[in-house]
């Protein structure tokens, strides 16, 4: 009935669990939801009065399928002042979010056949676009001793004569990692011995950094016509449901993305565009505030993490995400039940302590968790409170 390519790729593991999550909310059961990569603040004030503005001055119809001309100039402006990277209006594209964009890049670039590279742990949604794309993910792992991150001779030894597209996300989700300037710079010396690929820099996190201000790999000017940002308002300003994302690349990649969004979604909200132009262009204070919300979260998850029987985690330094290293517990039983794989414990802690999380292996991490701590203090303190006894 249904197509080859709808049949073999994955539902978000991520929005299964707060689904399920949000249907035990309604049963009247206490369930602390840590599996949702969303911030739980309010979107900034001065951008939402300039969406009711923007209804209020008509402005309701379609923009170019790339978005508005404004928008596309505050980007650039912001590329400039906050990376120091030179790009014009028309390397912009705009979509219905990060997703979309990173989903368009992904079906101009892979063929069917084509590699694509992925550290694991990787963000869920990566291979699932590439297998709709028809291309083959070379999953490279790394290792919690190493932050998780994909080291140079990792990334020599898995390019081929198919190797299409290498895809990185710094700040990390699932990990919190972050690559430094020299860790970057080590990877852009191997890309220079391969010119056929491309590489997808998702750096949607990079202004939830714990670690001083995050390094972008197309600051290497002679890679930067094959490097292809992806970034958007959802993460930094609170601004999910809002539906704004984008991409900066070369003219040619822009022009297909556009060609493609044109038959799919045409333009993204013109109201929501407005408001994406007024959290660019407005006072950045909001985001530090949230970021150091951010930073204090992550120093109160670090400790209770800490306390944790036989639980592994790196520091994460930036995002808002901390991977669970629970292998410990694969083969062992827990309330009478004998855990064969990281989906068993999230389920058991589900059933035990009410609390979701979402299994590592969705990420490439089989025996691991991904905890978000985009939620408040006290239902972080209660969760990891429910968790520890579980474990226990």
């Amino acid at each position: 009935m249904f197509s080859k390519r709808i049949q073999q790729i994955a539902p978000s593991a991520t929005l299964a669990m707060s689904q399920l999550a949000a249907e035990m909310k309604q049963q009247g059961i206490d369930v602390i939801n840590l599996s949702l990569g969303e911030p739980d603040f309010s979107t900034p004030k001065h951008i939402c009065e300039a969406a009711k503005q923007a209804i209020d001055d008509g402005f309701t119809h379609y923009t170019t399928v790339d978005g508005l001309l404004s928008l596309r100039e505050a980007i650039t402006d912001k590329l400039l002042k906050e990376n120091g990277l030179h790009y014009t209006p028309d390397q912009i594209i705009v979509g219905t979010g990060g997703k979309q964009g990173i989903f368009n890049v992904i079906q101009v670039l892979v063929d069917e056949g084509d590699e694509v590279i992925l550290p694991a742990p990787y963000w869920l949604s990566y291979p699932e676009m590439v297998k709709f794309a028809g291309g083959k993910n070379v999953v490279i792992k790394t290792t919690l001793e190493n932050n998780y991150k994909l080291t140079a001779e990792q990334l020599e030894n898995a390019i081929t004569d198919r190797t299409k597209l290498l895809i990185l996300c710094s700040p990390s989700n699932p990990t919190g990692s972050v690559y430094s300037k020299l860790e970057l710079q080590a990877l852009a010396e191997v890309l220079r011995r391969h010119p056929e690929v491309y590489v997808l820099s998702d750096e949607i996190y990079e202004h939830i950094s714990y670690c001083g201000k995050t390094y972008s790999i197309a600051l290497e000017n002679d890679l930067n016509d094959r490097v292809i940002i992806a970034n958007g308002v959802s993460k930094a300003y609170a601004m999910t449901g809002w539906r704004i994302g984008w991409i900066a690349a070369n003219k040619e990649i822009i022009k297909a993305c556009k060609k493609l969004q044109g038959q799919t979604t045409s333009n993204a909200s013109a109201v929501a565009q407005k408001a994406a132009e007024a959290a660019y262009r407005g006072t950045q204070e909001p985001v530090e505030q949230m970021r150091q919300a951010f930073l204090k979260r992550r120093d109160l998850v670090v400790r209770l993490a800490s306390e944790l029987p036989n639980v592994k985690f790196n520091n994460p330094d930036g995002a808002f995400y901390l991977m669970l290293d629970v292998s410990f517990y694969i083969g062992r039983q827990l309330g009478g039940k004998t855990m064969s794989s990281s989906a068993d414990i999230v389920r058991y802690l589900l059933e035990k302590a009410h609390v979701t999380c979402v299994d590592g292996a969705a990420f490439g991490a089989e025996g691991t968790l991904r905890i978000s701590f985009a939620t408040s203090e006290n239902n972080l303190i209660e969760a990891f409170n429910r968790i520890k006894n579980a474990l226990s």
